[in-house]
């Protein structure tokens, strides 16, 4: 849906399989102004490949981190809690935030995802509006309130 060439900064890594779902939070982010520069995937495994510059994304640098990760928890081939952990264990990439965006809200998926991590679990309302505000607020609060570290190990 919207894509980024390599040379070009993302300041949001949607990670969502749900086309609808993604739609709805690309047209919240754009609507509200919140960002232009948003690389959708639809796996966990395309959302590894991107983070740690392999397959397709081998000409990104891997010190070009997104501003912010929404993370569904569900995904194809490999899951919403394998991604975060692989991502919160490298000391590359760590300290990316990352707000896992699902439609779970089992106590041993929100338990979990702090145990590995996340910096924020929200549940997807199921209303179009409530949703829209939802990511409208979580968009102005990562990538404009929010100060992120801009020290990564590498």
């Amino acid at each position: 849906m919207t894509s980024q060439t390599s040379e070009q900064p993302i300041s949001i890594l949607l990670v969502e399989d749900n086309p609808a779902d993604a739609e709805l939070a690309i047209r919240a982010l754009r609507r509200n102004q919140i960002s232009n520069q948003i690389q959708l995937l639809v796996d966990g495994a395309e959302a590894l490949d991107f983070i740690f510059c392999r397959g397709e994304y081998i000409n990104r640098r891997i010190t070009d981190h997104p501003k912010i990760v929404f993370l569904d928890l569900k995904l194809p081939k490999i899951n919403g809690l394998e991604v975060l952990q692989q991502i919160k264990s490298d000391p590359r990439t760590k300290t990316i935030p990352i707000v896992m965006l699902t439609s779970s809200s089992q106590d041993c998926d929100v338990v979990e995802s702090y145990k590995l991590g996340v910096n924020s679990y929200i549940v997807k309302p199921v209303d179009f509006e409530d949703f829209n505000r939802t990511v409208e607020q979580m968009g102005l609060y990562w990538l404009l309130m929010n100060r992120a570290s801009h020290s990564f190990a590498v």
